[in-house]
């Protein structure tokens, strides 16, 4: 890969909560600003969210674009947002919001492993007990490269 698909710079972490589409603007937000996609990216993620929704269940929702607009991605990349008073998605309780960007079939291997990642209760609560963006990019990277 030309770059890092994660860096230190693409975690957060807030203490309070945020709307769905605050969350899912901050993870394109993220994306756009280390040019791994256009400022259409937030509108594709919400055509996406429209039709299916990204929550996979343990806090985790993972805010992606569709097929159709692809053209909106230019490199691979993920962003890492934990918010530690919530997300309310479409009534599901959404702590980590991944938002995900991946240049042709990247993404898939991407996502599985995210998906693993958050697979256990306790690999979420020890995601959750970090104090600060460095441990918790550390601890996502570990599990994503």
């Amino acid at each position: 890969m030309a770059r890092e698909v994660l860096t230190p710079g693409q975690v957060r972490i807030h203490s309070g909560s945020a709307t769905r589409e605050e969350a899912m603007r901050e993870a394109a937000e993220i994306l756009e600003s280390v040019g791994a996609v256009t400022g259409a990216y937030f509108d594709a993620m919400q055509q996406r969210e429209q039709t299916v929704s990204t929550y996979m269940g343990n806090e985790l929702a993972i805010p992606h674009g569709t097929n159709e607009t692809k053209d909106t991605i230019l490199e691979s990349g993920l962003s890492v947002v934990r918010y530690d008073g919530g997300v309310d998605w479409d009534g599901e309780r959404v702590t980590f919001v991944i938002g995900i960007a991946g240049k042709g079939d990247e993404h898939l291997e991407i996502l599985s492993r995210i998906a693993l990642l958050f697979s256990e209760e306790d690999d979420v609560a020890r995601l959750k007990a970090v104090s600060t963006a460095q441990e918790l990019y550390d601890a996502v990277a570990a599990g994503v490269e």
